[in-house]
């Protein structure tokens, strides 16, 4: 898929993302504790832990919607905190790309026009944009509802089509904040096997928000939060 040099190119091996003491409170409440890892660009890890664990804010701070109060925080070895607000935008539209619990589809938009809407903000031209949501469409296996509008779609065809928008940029990092969570369990699974063929087959970094241990054995290894204090090991089925 990666074939046009006129198109974005998924990551080379390498870093795709390192936290160094990273610490965020809001009022007296600490909410992420000096939080530290790293993950290899292709690596899939899960990040589990109770509600109010700072699971939110870590993935906020990540994406560079929020940050922190100290330590520092590298998505494909460029430092968030040397960037400005243009520069944290154009993170967002290239380097690190989220596919979210309740799809967040654009309602006035077809599935194809979804895919395409971060390509036209990396001015991406027609005729590649038009080849490159082909290619990811057919990639999640929806190409055939490209001219579908989301309130047509089911939740697993949404879901696939928020995962290709996702992807469209070609990103080192994808973070997938409770992707199955409103599904139905036998299409929350083939969701799972997606991303999981789609990282081995593009080489992505994937950060699994997930309560569940099922949804974790995706991942080859899971960080724990709790009260904004990280622990770290292999992943136990």
């Amino acid at each position: 898929m990666n074939g046009d040099p006129s198109l974005p190119t998924y990551p080379t091996p390498g870093e795709a993302l390192r936290l160094d003491r990273v610490t965020k409170s809001y009022g007296p409440r600490r909410v992420l504790d000096e939080v530290s890892f790293a993950l290899g660009r292709g690596e899939r890890v899960a990040l589990m832990g109770p509600s109010g664990a700072g699971k939110s804010t870590l993935l906020n701070c990540i994406g560079g919607i929020d940050r922190p109060d100290s330590g520092d925080i590298s998505v494909a070895g460029q430092s968030l905190s040397r960037l400005d607000g243009d520069g944290l935008s154009r993170l967002r539209r290239r380097a690190v790309t989220t596919v979210f619990q309740f799809f967040h589809l654009l309602p006035t938009l077809t599935a194809a026009e979804n895919v395409a809407f971060p390509l036209q903000l990396l001015g991406v031209d027609r005729a590649d944009r038009e080849r490159r949501v082909a290619e990811l469409l057919a990639a999640v296996r929806v190409d055939h509802r490209a001219d579908a509008w989301p309130d047509e779609l089911s939740g697993g065809e949404m879901q696939r089509v928020a995962i290709a928008r996702a992807l469209a940029p070609g990103p080192d990092l994808v973070l997938a904040d409770e992707p199955t969570g409103n599904l139905d369990s036998a299409t929350g699974d083939a969701i799972l096997e997606l991303l999981a063929r789609l990282g081995d087959e593009l080489g992505f970094a994937l950060l699994l928000v997930t309560h569940s241990r099922h949804a974790a054995g995706i991942c080859s290894r899971s960080l724990h939060l709790r009260d904004g204090r990280l622990c770290e090991g292999p992943f136990e089925a």
